[in-house]
């Protein structure tokens, strides 16, 4: 399936479903509901809600879905959405899970549980050392290991020995690209590992009027800091470290930034991350500067929804407008909820965050 783009071409509510590579036709008929979920840190998750009733062409019924036929666990499973003639990919992993759901009155159903290749990451619990490796080789690495080919923009910071103690492959690779500004997220086979400055999966214009059934935006001072600090000893030189953040990369959008606006309300406010070890000046200005960066992209919040469109994924940015001056403006999205039921069809549900305030 091609990637996610914009599409004038007819659309389609209901998404489609490849089971093991071949289109499932029965799957797509019976299909009740979905629930694909995605957000920051990788790791998709799929829900299907199948009708598992069967008409036959001789008046008869049967179980649509069960033992010994193509749907079971284990199951590659791909689920694609928007143009009705290339629907656009919006869930490639396996099954995971099934549930029977009967009800008194109601049609049987069927419910699959999938997640992405990341799975396997999250499964897999251990105890390792990482030395004389750049936090690039340390993703690779973990990346071959579970079978994805790893995309990996910048990274090349060696921050001395690495521990990963008894922690999930998955929670071990969230821990340390958090400390970098970092994201990961697995598009198609691969595992793109990007700094969240440089990530921008494509661009979607919308108008809060035309392309919105809801949205509720918030700009709030309360979390927003000027200033981030890092302390901590530097064991092989035998001295001190210390470092401030620097709000070098607060993400897509223009006007003034909460920090700014914090302290000529209130006055300054420093953040000091003192729970966090840094054992080199290098790595304490990278946590240093991923807390403060953090922090600035988070002074604007927004919730929406909007008719479903599978261009609208974690790293898209979202240029909205018809939300009045202070906040037109581009949003970078952090979770999307992409959702399809027989009564309200296709939607999107999704979040997304800004670090400007268009000022009056």
């Amino acid at each position: 399936m091609p990637p996610a783009n914009p599409s004038t071409r007819p659309f389609s509510a209901r998404p489609t479903v490849q089971l093991d590579g071949r289109e499932s036709e029965r799957l797509t008929e019976l299909l009740a509901g979905m629930v694909m979920h995605e957000r920051e840190g990788g790791l998709a998750s799929l829900e299907l809600r199948l009708t598992n009733v069967a008409s036959l062409g001789d008046g008869s019924a049967e179980t649509a879905f069960d033992a010994g036929g193509a749907l079971r666990l284990g199951t590659a499973i791909l689920v694609g959405g928007g143009d009705a003639s290339r629907p656009v990919e919006l869930f490639r992993g396996t099954v995971t899970g099934l549930e029977a759901v009967h009800r008194r009155g109601r049609p049987p159903e069927l419910v699959v549980l999938a997640e992405d290749a990341l799975q396997k990451a999250r499964m897999k619990r251990r105890s390792q050392v990482f030395e004389n490796v750049t936090l690039a080789d340390i993703v690779r690495r973990l990346a071959g290991e579970h079978g994805l080919t790893a995309q990996v923009s910048g990274l090349d910071q060696d921050f001395g020995p690495q521990v990963q103690m008894n922690e999930t492959d998955l929670g071990f690779l969230r821990r340390l690209l958090a400390r970098v500004d970092a994201d990961l997220q697995v598009v198609g086979g691969e595992l793109q590992v990007a700094p969240r400055s440089e990530v921008r999966r494509g661009e979607v214009e919308m108008d809060a009027a035309l392309d919105l059934h809801e949205v509720r935006v918030t700009a709030d001072l309360a979390h927003q800091v000027t200033a981030t600090t890092v302390r901590g000893w530097d064991a092989v030189n035998g001295e001190a470290i210390s470092a401030e953040g620097a709000e070098d990369a607060p993400g897509p959008g223009t006007g003034e930034r909460g920090g700014a606006l914090l302290e000529a309300a209130f006055g300054s406010r420093t953040e000091h991350t003192g729970h966090l070890a840094v054992g080199t000046a290098a790595e304490a200005r990278a946590l240093a500067n991923a807390t403060r960066n953090g922090r600035a992209r988070q002074f604007v919040t927004l919730r929406a929804v909007a008719a479903g469109n599978p261009a609208l994924r974690v790293g898209t940015h979202v240029r909205l407008t018809g939300l009045g001056r202070w906040f037109d403006n581009v949003f970078y999205v952090v979770e999307t909820r992409h959702l399809f039921d027989l009564e309200v069809g296709y939607r999107t549900e999704f979040r997304a965050e800004g670090a400007h305030l268009t000022p009056a």
